[in-house]
Protein backbone atom coordinates (compact mmCIF):
# COMPACT_ATOMS: atom_id res chain seq x y z
CA UNK A 1 0.00 0.00 0.00
CA UNK A 2 1.32 3.40 -1.04
CA UNK A 3 0.06 6.55 0.63
CA UNK A 4 1.01 9.05 -2.09
CA UNK A 5 0.19 8.33 -5.75
CA UNK A 6 2.72 10.77 -7.17
CA UNK A 7 4.49 8.89 -9.96
CA UNK A 8 8.07 9.32 -8.70
CA UNK A 9 7.10 8.19 -5.20
CA UNK A 10 5.32 5.06 -6.44
CA UNK A 11 8.19 4.32 -8.84
CA UNK A 12 10.71 4.60 -6.01
CA UNK A 13 8.73 2.13 -3.90
CA UNK A 14 8.51 -0.37 -6.76
CA UNK A 15 12.22 0.01 -7.43
CA UNK A 16 12.87 -1.71 -4.11
CA UNK A 17 11.66 -4.90 -5.76
CA UNK A 18 14.57 -6.62 -7.57
CA UNK A 19 14.63 -6.06 -11.33
CA UNK A 20 14.82 -9.82 -11.82
CA UNK A 21 11.36 -10.14 -10.28
CA UNK A 22 9.91 -7.08 -11.95
CA UNK A 23 11.15 -8.38 -15.28
CA UNK A 24 8.96 -11.46 -14.90
CA UNK A 25 5.77 -9.37 -14.95
CA UNK A 26 4.22 -9.88 -18.37
CA UNK A 27 1.01 -7.87 -18.09
CA UNK A 28 -0.30 -4.96 -16.02
CA UNK A 29 -3.92 -3.76 -16.06
CA UNK A 30 -4.38 -0.08 -15.24
CA UNK A 31 -6.53 2.95 -15.86
CA UNK A 32 -5.72 5.42 -18.62
CA UNK A 33 -3.83 7.87 -16.42
CA UNK A 34 -0.52 8.84 -18.00
CA UNK A 35 1.22 8.73 -14.60
CA UNK A 36 0.35 5.07 -14.12
CA UNK A 37 1.50 4.25 -17.64
CA UNK A 38 4.81 5.98 -16.96
CA UNK A 39 5.33 3.99 -13.75
CA UNK A 40 4.71 0.70 -15.55
CA UNK A 41 7.12 1.60 -18.35
CA UNK A 42 9.84 2.49 -15.85
CA UNK A 43 9.49 -0.39 -13.40
CA UNK A 44 8.03 -3.27 -15.43
CA UNK A 45 9.97 -3.11 -18.71
CA UNK A 46 8.70 -6.44 -20.06
CA UNK A 47 5.06 -5.92 -19.14
CA UNK A 48 2.29 -5.31 -21.64
CA UNK A 49 -0.03 -2.51 -20.53
CA UNK A 50 -3.76 -3.25 -20.60
CA UNK A 51 -6.33 -0.49 -20.17
CA UNK A 52 -8.96 -1.78 -17.78
CA UNK A 53 -12.22 -2.24 -19.67
CA UNK A 54 -14.36 -0.97 -16.78
CA UNK A 55 -12.54 2.36 -16.72
CA UNK A 56 -13.14 2.73 -20.46
CA UNK A 57 -16.81 1.85 -20.15
CA UNK A 58 -17.21 4.16 -17.17
CA UNK A 59 -16.22 7.10 -19.38
CA UNK A 60 -19.01 6.22 -21.81
CA UNK A 61 -21.56 5.77 -19.01
CA UNK A 62 -20.63 9.22 -17.72
CA UNK A 63 -21.04 10.71 -21.20
CA UNK A 64 -24.60 9.34 -21.36
CA UNK A 65 -25.35 10.71 -17.92
CA UNK A 66 -23.90 14.08 -18.88
CA UNK A 67 -26.42 14.30 -21.72
CA UNK A 68 -29.28 13.32 -19.39
CA UNK A 69 -28.21 15.95 -16.85
CA UNK A 70 -28.04 18.59 -19.59
CA UNK A 71 -31.67 17.91 -20.48
CA UNK A 72 -32.64 17.81 -16.79
CA UNK A 73 -31.27 21.30 -16.19
CA UNK A 74 -33.21 22.55 -19.20
CA UNK A 75 -36.37 20.91 -17.82
CA UNK A 76 -35.81 22.54 -14.42
CA UNK A 77 -35.31 25.92 -16.10
CA UNK A 78 -38.49 25.45 -18.11
CA UNK A 79 -40.46 24.42 -15.01
CA UNK A 80 -39.22 27.47 -13.08
CA UNK A 81 -40.20 29.77 -15.95
CA UNK A 82 -43.70 28.26 -16.07
CA UNK A 83 -44.11 28.63 -12.29
CA UNK A 84 -43.04 32.28 -12.42
CA UNK A 85 -45.48 32.95 -15.26
CA UNK A 86 -48.32 31.38 -13.26
CA UNK A 87 -47.47 33.62 -10.31
CA UNK A 88 -47.57 36.70 -12.51
CA UNK A 89 -50.94 35.64 -13.87
CA UNK A 90 -52.18 34.68 -10.40
CA UNK A 91 -52.84 31.14 -11.57
CA UNK A 92 -52.23 27.76 -9.98
CA UNK A 93 -49.25 25.98 -11.47
CA UNK A 94 -50.11 22.54 -12.79
CA UNK A 95 -47.13 20.60 -14.18
CA UNK A 96 -47.57 18.41 -17.22
CA UNK A 97 -47.86 14.80 -16.07
CA UNK A 98 -46.53 12.13 -18.41
CA UNK A 99 -48.31 8.82 -18.96
CA UNK A 100 -46.25 7.01 -16.29
CA UNK A 101 -47.02 9.65 -13.66
CA UNK A 102 -43.71 11.52 -13.87
CA UNK A 103 -43.22 15.15 -14.70
CA UNK A 104 -40.53 15.84 -17.30
CA UNK A 105 -38.15 16.87 -14.53
CA UNK A 106 -38.86 13.67 -12.59
CA UNK A 107 -38.52 11.53 -15.71
CA UNK A 108 -35.00 12.79 -16.33
CA UNK A 109 -34.02 12.47 -12.67
CA UNK A 110 -35.43 8.97 -12.26
CA UNK A 111 -33.88 7.66 -15.49
CA UNK A 112 -30.37 7.71 -14.03
CA UNK A 113 -30.25 4.09 -12.88
CA UNK A 114 -31.83 2.54 -15.95
CA UNK A 115 -29.15 4.10 -18.16
CA UNK A 116 -26.50 2.27 -16.13
CA UNK A 117 -28.26 -1.11 -16.46
CA UNK A 118 -28.62 -3.58 -19.31
CA UNK A 119 -32.10 -3.53 -20.83
CA UNK A 120 -32.79 -7.13 -19.80
CA UNK A 121 -32.32 -6.08 -16.16
CA UNK A 122 -34.86 -3.25 -16.23
CA UNK A 123 -37.94 -3.44 -14.04
CA UNK A 124 -41.39 -2.92 -15.57
CA UNK A 125 -41.46 0.71 -14.41
CA UNK A 126 -38.01 1.27 -15.90
CA UNK A 127 -39.19 -0.16 -19.23
CA UNK A 128 -42.09 2.29 -19.21
CA UNK A 129 -39.86 5.18 -18.21
CA UNK A 130 -37.25 4.31 -20.86
CA UNK A 131 -39.89 4.16 -23.59
CA UNK A 132 -41.08 7.68 -22.73
CA UNK A 133 -37.55 8.99 -22.25
CA UNK A 134 -36.29 7.73 -25.61
CA UNK A 135 -39.40 9.02 -27.38
CA UNK A 136 -38.98 12.54 -25.97
CA UNK A 137 -35.17 12.58 -26.17
CA UNK A 138 -33.92 10.58 -29.19
CA UNK A 139 -30.39 11.87 -28.56
CA UNK A 140 -30.34 10.09 -25.19
CA UNK A 141 -31.57 6.93 -26.93
CA UNK A 142 -28.76 7.16 -29.48
CA UNK A 143 -26.17 7.84 -26.77
CA UNK A 144 -27.40 4.83 -24.81
CA UNK A 145 -27.18 2.65 -27.92
CA UNK A 146 -23.57 3.76 -28.47
CA UNK A 147 -22.81 2.90 -24.85
CA UNK A 148 -24.36 -0.56 -25.22
CA UNK A 149 -22.49 -1.17 -28.47
CA UNK A 150 -19.15 -0.52 -26.79
CA UNK A 151 -20.17 -2.88 -24.00
CA UNK A 152 -21.05 -5.49 -26.62
CA UNK A 153 -17.63 -5.11 -28.26
CA UNK A 154 -15.99 -5.86 -24.94
CA UNK A 155 -18.38 -8.65 -24.05
CA UNK A 156 -18.58 -10.61 -27.29
CA UNK A 157 -15.27 -10.00 -29.10
CA UNK A 158 -12.42 -12.41 -28.51
CA UNK A 159 -10.13 -11.61 -31.41
CA UNK A 160 -7.93 -8.51 -31.27
CA UNK A 161 -8.18 -7.80 -35.01
CA UNK A 162 -11.96 -8.08 -34.94
CA UNK A 163 -12.03 -5.73 -31.94
CA UNK A 164 -9.91 -3.22 -33.87
CA UNK A 165 -12.42 -3.23 -36.75
CA UNK A 166 -15.47 -2.96 -34.50
CA UNK A 167 -13.93 -0.11 -32.50
CA UNK A 168 -13.13 1.77 -35.72
CA UNK A 169 -16.79 1.48 -36.78
CA UNK A 170 -17.84 2.65 -33.32
CA UNK A 171 -15.63 5.75 -33.69
CA UNK A 172 -17.38 6.57 -36.97
CA UNK A 173 -20.82 6.29 -35.37
CA UNK A 174 -19.74 8.56 -32.50
CA UNK A 175 -18.47 11.17 -34.96
CA UNK A 176 -21.72 11.07 -36.94
CA UNK A 177 -23.76 11.45 -33.73
CA UNK A 178 -21.97 14.73 -32.99
CA UNK A 179 -22.18 14.56 -29.19
CA UNK A 180 -19.51 16.73 -27.62
CA UNK A 181 -18.93 14.48 -24.60
CA UNK A 182 -18.86 11.34 -26.75
CA UNK A 183 -16.33 12.90 -29.09
CA UNK A 184 -14.15 13.54 -26.04
CA UNK A 185 -14.55 9.90 -25.01
CA UNK A 186 -13.80 8.75 -28.56
CA UNK A 187 -10.56 10.76 -28.65
CA UNK A 188 -9.57 9.33 -25.27
CA UNK A 189 -10.20 5.81 -26.54
CA UNK A 190 -8.25 6.50 -29.73
CA UNK A 191 -5.31 7.96 -27.79
CA UNK A 192 -5.20 4.81 -25.67
CA UNK A 193 -6.13 2.38 -28.44
CA UNK A 194 -3.01 0.21 -28.07
CA UNK A 195 -3.54 -0.51 -24.37
CA UNK A 196 -7.30 -0.89 -24.91
CA UNK A 197 -6.80 -3.45 -27.67
CA UNK A 198 -4.35 -5.36 -25.48
CA UNK A 199 -7.34 -6.36 -23.37
CA UNK A 200 -8.43 -8.74 -26.11
CA UNK A 201 -5.23 -10.78 -25.80
CA UNK A 202 -6.09 -12.31 -22.42
CA UNK A 203 -9.24 -10.35 -21.41
CA UNK A 204 -7.55 -9.28 -18.18
CA UNK A 205 -9.09 -6.70 -15.84
CA UNK A 206 -8.20 -5.24 -12.46
CA UNK A 207 -11.62 -6.18 -11.05
CA UNK A 208 -10.07 -8.19 -8.22
CA UNK A 209 -7.90 -5.25 -7.18
CA UNK A 210 -10.89 -2.89 -7.31
CA UNK A 211 -12.91 -5.35 -5.24
CA UNK A 212 -10.16 -5.58 -2.62
CA UNK A 213 -9.86 -1.79 -2.56
CA UNK A 214 -13.60 -1.55 -1.91
CA UNK A 215 -13.26 -3.99 0.99
CA UNK A 216 -10.48 -1.88 2.50
CA UNK A 217 -12.58 1.28 2.20
CA UNK A 218 -15.57 -0.44 3.79
CA UNK A 219 -13.39 -1.78 6.62
CA UNK A 220 -11.90 1.69 7.19
CA UNK A 221 -15.32 3.36 7.22
CA UNK A 222 -16.38 1.19 10.16
CA UNK A 223 -13.88 3.07 12.32
CA UNK A 224 -14.52 6.51 10.79
CA UNK A 225 -10.87 6.94 9.94
CA UNK A 226 -7.60 5.32 10.95
CA UNK A 227 -5.48 6.66 13.80
CA UNK A 228 -3.01 3.79 14.14
CA UNK A 229 -1.89 2.85 10.62
CA UNK A 230 0.44 -0.07 11.56
CA UNK A 231 -2.34 -1.70 13.63
CA UNK A 232 -4.84 -1.10 10.82
CA UNK A 233 -2.51 -2.83 8.31
CA UNK A 234 -1.99 -5.65 10.81
CA UNK A 235 -5.74 -6.23 11.05
CA UNK A 236 -6.09 -6.09 7.25
CA UNK A 237 -3.39 -8.71 6.85
CA UNK A 238 -5.06 -11.01 9.37
CA UNK A 239 -8.51 -10.65 7.83
CA UNK A 240 -7.75 -10.68 4.11
CA UNK A 241 -4.28 -12.16 3.67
Amino acid sequence: MVKVLESQHVASILKKMPLSKRGKVKEVTLDMASTMQKIVRQRFPNAEQVADRFHVQQLVYEAVQDLRIHHRWKAIEQENAEMELCKELDQEYKPNILENGDTLRQLLARSRNLLFKQENKWTLSQYQRAEILFKLFPDIKLANELCRELSSIYGSTKDKEVAFTRLARWYEKVERAGFKTFNTVSRTVQNNSLTILNYFNNRSTNASAESFNAKIKAFRSQFRGVANIPFFLFRLANIYA
